[in-house]
């Protein structure tokens, strides 16, 4: 079947970006060069970002918006509206970071949750795990989450602690319970026309690479985990990928063969970066 000019801009874009992801320096924070011209949706459809998407997560710090990539990861509370529209007019895509199943004592939400929604500490100070089981009461409470995303212009969404199951949260959550909840949260954004990336979660990609649009990770290359996450590059969706503590040497080759959108942060996520 002959290719559309839309499908034969998009390829081309693809081919920019891996070439671009192949030749350059993995210790360089950027290639130098020109942006690339990205391939966009139709208006109306939702946001679908392709494998070997260039990408920033940076969720503290001043919002540096000089990064050349065409996705932004960035904290859906601290970010303005202003600052979105800003991005979108430069032809970024936004990703509305959000914690889906921690309570977090800093937001200014954090009186909206009962205590006996609460659990234990999920390691990082000020958060606690919530009880996912109760997702009817959990709804409205996430919903306001997502509207605001959505409000603020954002085209998905990067809801945190999505395995709950696979941690001390002092609640007796199960696998299926912790899948009700996941496909929960898709639709929650996908309700809202927004794509949305399933965080880590590795063990039920299987069953949720379907629900979700993108994939964010953690630290699959430390761990040896990274052919894990192939599932979504088989259906055509990125995985954003980050590392702390290994260098790009360490990761990078790996990275491009398995077309991962790689970068190595420091813990804070703030605007610092090397990309792959």
């Amino acid at each position: 079947m002959k290719r559309s000019t839309t499908a034969l801009a998009a390829g081309c874009a693809a081919a920019l970006l891996l070439l671009t992801a192949c030749t350059a320096d993995p210790d360089d924070d950027e290639s130098p060069g020109p942006a690339p011209s990205w391939p966009s949706q139709a208006p109306g459809e939702r946001w679908q970002p392709r494998p070997g998407t260039g990408w920033q997560w940076q969720l503290s710090g001043e919002l540096d918006t000089s990064v050349d990539v065409p996705v932004y990861d960035i904290d859906g509370f601290n970010t303005t509206k202003e600052q979105v529209a800003a991005l979108k007019k430069d032809g970024r895509r936004t990703i509305c970071y959000i914690s889906a199943s921690a309570w977090e004592d800093f937001r200014p939400d954090a009186g909206d949750f009962p205590e006996s929604m609460l659990g234990k500490g999920n390691g990082w100070e000020g958060e606690r795990w919530l009880d996912i089981r109760r997702v009817a009461e959990l709804e409205p409470l996430m919903a306001k989450r997502f509207d605001m995303c959505r409000d603020k212009g954002f085209d998905a969404v990067e809801p945190d602690n999505m395995d709950a199951y696979r941690n001390t949260s002092g609640f007796p959550v199960t696998a299926d319970d912790q899948l009700k909840f996941n496909r929960f949260v898709a639709k929650l954004a996908h309700d809202r026309g927004m794509a949305v990336g399933l965080k880590n979660d590795l063990d039920q990609i299987p069953e949720l690479v379907g629900d979700f649009d993108f994939a964010v990770n953690e630290q699959c290359a430390e761990y040896d985990e990274c052919e894990e996450l192939t599932p979504f590059i088989k259906a055509g969706k990125a995985v954003f990928h980050a590392e702390y503590d290994l260098p790009p040497s360490r990761f990078c080759k790996q990275s491009r063969r398995l077309k991962l959108s790689s970068l190595q942060k420091k813990l804070e996520l703030g605007p610092w970066r090397k990309s792959c």
